[in-house]
C-alpha cells in the first residue's frame, strides 16, 4: 500500500470509521470523517478554522448548529444508499459548532476544509443538487455537485459525488490540479472516498459471494514523482496531494461510487484542471458516442 491509501478501518478513530485531517503527513487543506450511527446516536463537532458539510451516505439525520451566536437547524431526509441519487445536505461555516443526530440507522460523511472566511449556514435540498452526465461510451459517469461553486457558497471546499456504472472508467482522461495558473489550473489537494456494489440484475452463480472492488491510478510529474495504483473497496480512501489522477476503474459486474473533497491554498474557490497531454485526445471521441444508457443511475 502507498502512503496515500487508507484501507477501510485503518484510519478509524474516536468513534469514526474514517478520519483524514489537515496536519496528517503531507496533508494540508482537506479532511473527511465518516461514521456509522444507530437511531438516536449523535456526534458533536467544533468546526474550528474549517468549514464542514454533513452528507448522509444512508439514512436520515438532524443537524443542530450554533453559528456565531445563532441557532441553525436542518432535517436531512437522506437516502437509502449512495447509489440512490443525490441527497440533501447541510453546510456549516468555520468558528461554529454542530451536532449530527441519527433519526434512523445510517452513515454520514463529514467533508471539511480549512477556511479563511465564515460563510452562512446553508441547507441544500436533494432536488437542488445539479446532476451532470459526463463523458460518453465507457467513460460515462454521473456527477452530483452538492458542494461545488454555484450550489453552495463557501470559502474553499469543493465536493461532489461520482457514480460510475460497472465496466466504465471515470476520472478520465487523467488530469491534475496542483499548481495555480490563472484561468488554466487551480492547486487543489483531493480525497477520493469509495463505495462499491454488485451491479443490480446480474446473474451471480449460486454459492458465490461477490467481492465488489475497483481500481484507482495516480501518477506524478517529472518534477514531483508519485506512483499509486490501488484496489479499492467500500470504505477505502485515496489521497491525492498532487499529480495526474485517473482512471478510476469500475470492473464489469461492480458499480463504483466515490466522494471527492478538494481545497487548496489559493484565494479563488475554483476547479480548473489540465489533462495529461498523452491522453487528452480521448475527449475528442466523446461527441461520436452515446452516454451510457444506464445513466442517470438513480432513475432506474
Amino acid at each position: 500500500m502507498s502512503d496515500w491509501f487508507r484501507r477501510a478501518g485503518s484510519a478509524a478513530h474516536d468513534g469514526y470509521d474514517l478520519q483524514i485531517n489537515p496536519g496528517d503527513p503531507g496533508w494540508f487543506h482537506t479532511g473527511l470523517w465518516t461514521a456509522t450511527l444507530r437511531a438516536g446516536q449523535s456526534r458533536h463537532i467544533d468546526c474550528g478554522d474549517a468549514e464542514w458539510i454533513v452528507l448522509p451516505l444512508s439514512g436520515s439525520f438532524r443537524v443542530d448548529a450554533e453559528v456565531h451566536g445563532q441557532q441553525c437547524h436542518a432535517d436531512l431526509a437522506g437516502r437509502s444508499d449512495v447509489f440512490a441519487g443525490p441527497t440533501d445536505s447541510a453546510f456549516i461555516p468555520r468558528d461554529a459548532t454542530f451536532t449530527v443526530t441519527a433519526v434512523t440507522d445510517g452513515r454520514i460523511a463529514l467533508p471539511f476544509a480549512k477556511a479563511r472566511t465564515a460563510y452562512p449556514f446553508a441547507y441544500v435540498a436533494a432536488a437542488d443538487v445539479p446532476v451532470e452526465l459526463r463523458g460518453a461510451g465507457q467513460a460515462s459517469r454521473q456527477v452530483q455537485n452538492f458542494g461545488t461553486p454555484g450550489t453552495v457558497d463557501a470559502d474553499s471546499i469543493i465536493a461532489c459525488e461520482v457514480i460510475t456504472p460497472a465496466g466504465n472508467w471515470s476520472s478520465y482522461p487523467p488530469h491534475k490540479h496542483d499548481v495555480d495558473i490563472d484561468g488554466v489550473e487551480s492547486a487543489l489537494e483531493e480525497i477520493y472516498y469509495y463505495e462499491m456494489r454488485t451491479e443490480p440484475g446480474v446473474a451471480v452463480p449460486a454459492g458465490v459471494t461477490p467481492d465488489p472492488m475497483g481500481y484507482q491510478r495516480v501518477y506524478g510529474t517529472d518534477d514531483r514523482p508519485l506512483d499509486v495504483l490501488e484496489e479499492v473497496r467500500t470504505g477505502d480512501a485515496v489521497l491525492i496531494p498532487h499529480g495526474w489522477h485517473g482512471p478510476a476503474m469500475a470492473p464489469t459486474g461492480y458499480d463504483m461510487y466515490y466522494l471527492n473533497v478538494m481545497a487548496g491554498p489559493g484565494e479563488q474557490r475554483v476547479w480548473l484542471i489540465c489533462d495529461d497531454p498523452s491522453h487528452a485526445w480521448v475527449r475528442d471521441t466523446w461527441p461520436s458516442q452515446q452516454i451510457d444508457v444506464r445513466l442517470p443511475l438513480h432513475q432506474h
